[in-house]
């Protein structure tokens, strides 16, 4: 059986811990040393300075690229220096078709920093077939999508997406943090490159800062290569071994975190207080066959509106297990508000524009058990009405 056939929960765990074929330690050392000394004047080491490579990187990268079944895997020390790095493979002049329902982080890029250097946009529902071959330029040369989107949970279908985009000569590029390999493989679908904030899921326990870029091919490895050597925004080597350390247990947290998830969300539709639940994983979800089609489960992160920004705060102010906070995809629940965290760089037509209501939560389950989860919300719930 070659490691090709393993299932996703054994690559997790052999792709992360190669034993040292000096020593026969089971985890990669980590190596920290800037330079590496090299075998004569006309004869160069695999390695020479840490920021074009390092042994203890190589091996995370060479992890991530085969959960995703990509070409070459790249580690950057934060999700925004991974995204950044991606959308550099453009040149000016050239435009990209970027989803309506993109995380915060990214729309600032696109419509603050990439403008600067003359890389044009436009924001669509990619779940609107005419929209999207609409939107198409000459200069278009990629869509980039989230899915499920964040904080709305909107699904993207990828396969059609693909289609269209290579049927005009664009590439596609796909943010995969919220359903990670272990749910969700993006590449196969169609897409041409995988970008992922590490520090969420992968990593899992909100103690390291890191993102990933899986490609489809080796003329895109190339580019994102290069850039990542030219701009040098690496992964440093103690966090590229703590989140070698987080991906070991990336498939009984996936597994764990979304069973929860599901129930969590049953309970929560039938709450009186709860004017709507967004989570592709529910049956009665406008998007629950697409992503089933698409992906294993609906994963670890919902959110739910409950009316106002007042009922937001009384409910932050109640509840005692989740952690209010930026982020997500931890072993600890987190419970974010959008319109002030994630998404605070729309303003208020350009959130509601896009389903991001005063009243919405963002909910990350963790592994806390989910019956105290309840009971917690249960309690706080009282106190709104």
């Amino acid at each position: 059986m070659s490691q090709a056939e393993f299932s996703d929960w054994t690559k997790v765990v052999k792709s992360t811990a190669k034993p040292d074929s000096h020593t026969g330690a089971v985890n990669p050392p980590i190596y920290l040393s800037s330079t590496f000394e090299q075998p004569g004047l006309d004869e160069f080491g695999q390695w020479d300075y840490a920021r074009s490579g390092n042994p203890t990187r190589d091996v995370l990268e060479e992890s991530i690229a085969e959960l995703e079944n990509g070409d070459r895997g790249f580690a950057f020390a934060t999700g925004m220096a991974a995204i950044s790095t991606a959308l550099l493979t453009l040149k000016q002049g050239d435009h990209v078709i970027v989803t309506k329902n993109v995380y915060g982080g990214t729309f600032r890029l696109v419509t603050e920093v990439l403008v600067n250097y003359g890389i044009s946009h436009t924001f669509v529902d990619l779940s609107d077939e005419k929209a999207l071959k609409d939107a198409f330029q000459e200069n278009t040369k990629v869509v980039y999508l989230e899915t499920p989107a964040n904080p709305t949970l909107q699904v993207t279908d990828i396969q059609k997406v693909s289609k269209i985009a290579h049927e005009r000569g664009a590439l596609v590029f796909a943010d995969n943090t919220f359903m990670t390999p272990i749910l969700q493989k993006p590449l196969e679908l169609g897409a041409d490159l995988i970008v992922h904030s590490a520090t969420k899921f992968l990593a899992g326990h909100s103690d390291i800062l890191a993102g990933l870029v899986v490609t489809k091919t080796k003329a895109l490895s190339d580019q994102v290569y290069f850039l990542q050597n030219a701009m040098g925004a690496t992964l440093g080597v103690a966090d590229s071994f703590l989140l070698l350390r987080g991906i070991k247990t990336l498939g009984v947290r996936m597994q764990t975190s979304s069973r929860n998830a599901l129930e969590f969300v049953k309970w929560l539709t039938e709450q009186p207080v709860v004017t709507k639940v967004n989570y592709p994983g529910l049956e009665t979800s406008d998007s629950y066959y697409l992503q089933i089609s698409q992906a294993k489960a609906g994963g670890a992160v919902l959110s739910f509106d409950i009316g106002t920004e007042e009922n937001v705060k009384k409910l932050i102010e109640e509840i005692k297990i989740p952690v209010f906070s930026v982020s997500l995809g931890a072993t600890e629940s987190i419970i974010s508000y959008p319109p002030k965290m994630s998404h605070a760089e729309l303003n208020r037509e350009e959130r509601l524009e896009r389903g991001i209501t005063d009243g919405l939560l963002r909910l990350s389950i963790g592994l806390e058990d989910i019956d105290d989860l309840k009971q917690d919300f249960a309690q706080a719930f009282e106190k709104l009405k």
